[in-house]
């Protein structure tokens, strides 16, 4: 049974008071007259009242310790479950690390396989060409001494040797038709070493990929587990675009995730310049990409952000709408010289079928070849024809979705040629080509469309 503490301390020290309870003092002498003496009550009061108090503090500290272990056993709970999780998260990054670097290990080897096999193509090559050579220069001695018999200086022609020059007429023609075989095989070996090229291109690609992939989940991984539960109850608005997140000291150009005004969350990639942060809404270098959509497709967007793609007209538009915004084009040709041009646009919404308003014509050189019509160029595919050319689908004769006014000034979303490019003007014309660079028939290497406010171009 137990014994409330006050109670048992009262009880302690009562008993053990010489004053408490009346005692009987007994003297030797006899005839002695009893007294007994009592202590006063009210001191007996306080010292009871006071050890109440003492015993109430005392459980009270007592129930407050023990609310304080409890709270200590659960966050300790919480804390073992929490290093148990990030544990496992650990592991499964190692796991993820280890499988990219074989992938990536793979790839290597792949391309190491394709740059051998380009390297004995090229060998190969080079030899046809020697052979060739020698073959002219067998050719052109025996067109010197096919001249001198004709001439007299040799065999005599008249005398009966009809015979002698027939089997030089067949030897030439056979050379000849050697000559036009080897140029056919090195045609051949030409059209493979430029598969090849892409293949290497493609898997360089993938690899760069794999690893911006890599290190962007490493990134995030790391974001999640420094960020604490009070951040996260107060997080900060995402950055409507790549230059208002250059302002908030982004400086390195990649993938960002952006949130423009009455608009879903996306990935885009941001071009980071010393005036300020680009939005990239178009990529061509390498043609691993299809650009021949449909309607569907250009709305949405398509392609990798790492290399060639379209961000997407509705994505575009979302972006652009908010404020005075201007476009850049930059393209580079097959001897690696480049050229840019910049233009203050609008762009309409899905209920104009996006269209494209130039505001100013371009200052410098180099002429424009966006049309800057009043009412807008609005963007046309093949199942969606919506150009200026009544009688023509351009995105049907040329390729790719564009904002076509009359079919031959300018697409930057039409077939990727590697060089060299087709003989055939009507192939031609379907390329990627900016008219007032290099002319209508001119397949560029390079293109970037780019969108920023116009205010970053104050500060270039």
């Amino acid at each position: 049974m137990k014994v409330p503490l006050a109670n048992l301390l009262c009880i302690t020290v009562l008993a053990s008071s010489g004053t408490s309870f009346p005692m009987e003092r007994r003297g030797t002498a006899a005839g002695k007259e009893k007294r007994v003496q009592y202590a006063p009550w009210d001191d007996v009061n306080v010292l009871a009242h006071g050890l109440l108090q003492l015993g109430q503090g005392l459980k009270e500290h007592v129930d407050k310790t023990k609310g304080q272990m409890r709270d200590i056993t659960i966050k300790m709970k919480v804390l073992n479950v929490t290093v148990s999780e990030l544990g496992k998260l650990t592991q499964r990054l190692q796991e993820d690390s280890e499988a990219l670097k074989a992938k990536a290990q793979n790839l290597e080897e792949s391309e190491s396989l394709v740059l051998n096999k380009s390297t004995d193509l090229q060998e190969k090559t080079e030899e046809l060409l020697r052979d060739r050579q020698k073959d002219h220069e067998r050719m052109n001695k025996l067109e010197e001494k096919v001249d001198g018999m004709m001439q007299g200086e040799g065999l005599e022609v008249g005398k009966g040797n009809n015979s002698d020059a027939r089997i030089i007429q067949w030897m030439l023609e056979a050379q000849n038709k050697r000559i036009d075989d080897l140029v056919e095989r090195i045609k051949q070996q030409q059209e493979k070493l430029d598969k090849q090229n892409i293949r290497i291109r493609t898997l360089q690609n993938q690899i760069h990929m794999k690893n911006e992939r890599s290190s962007l989940k490493r990134k995030e991984d790391d974001i999640q587990l420094n960020t604490s539960s009070e951040q996260r109850d107060s997080p900060v608005a995402m950055a409507c675009d790549c230059h208002e997140l250059f302002l908030r000291g982004e400086t390195s150009s990649g993938l960002y995730t952006i949130q423009p005004s009455d608009s879903q969350p996306f990935e885009v990639f941001c071009e980071m310049t010393p005036e300020g942060g680009w939005t990239v809404i178009q990529r061509r270098q390498d043609g691993s990409v299809d650009f021949d959509k449909l309607w569907q497709a250009y709305q949405t967007g398509f392609g990798s952000l790492s290399g060639e793609f379209w961000l997407g007209l509705e994505k575009i538009h979302s972006v652009s709408k908010s404020g005075n915004y201007i476009l850049k084009v930059q393209f580079s040709d097959w001897r690696d010289e480049s050229q840019s041009i910049t233009y203050p646009f609008h762009l309409n919404g899905e209920e104009r079928n996006y269209s494209l308003h130039i505001l100013e014509r371009p200052a410098g050189n180099l002429e424009s070849s966006l049309s800057t019509e009043a009412s807008g160029v609005p963007f046309s595919t093949r199942d969606k024809d919506n150009d200026l050319k009544n009688d023509l689908n351009c995105a049907k004769q040329l390729s790719g979705g564009w904002w076509f006014s009359n079919c031959g000034r300018a697409n930057l979303n039409g077939r990727y040629f590697v060089t060299p490019a087709p003989k055939q003007r009507h192939q031609r014309k379907q390329g990627v080509f900016w008219k007032t660079w290099h002319g209508r028939y001119y397949p560029l290497k390079t293109t970037t469309m780019m969108i920023a406010p116009a205010e970053i171009e104050n500060k270039s």
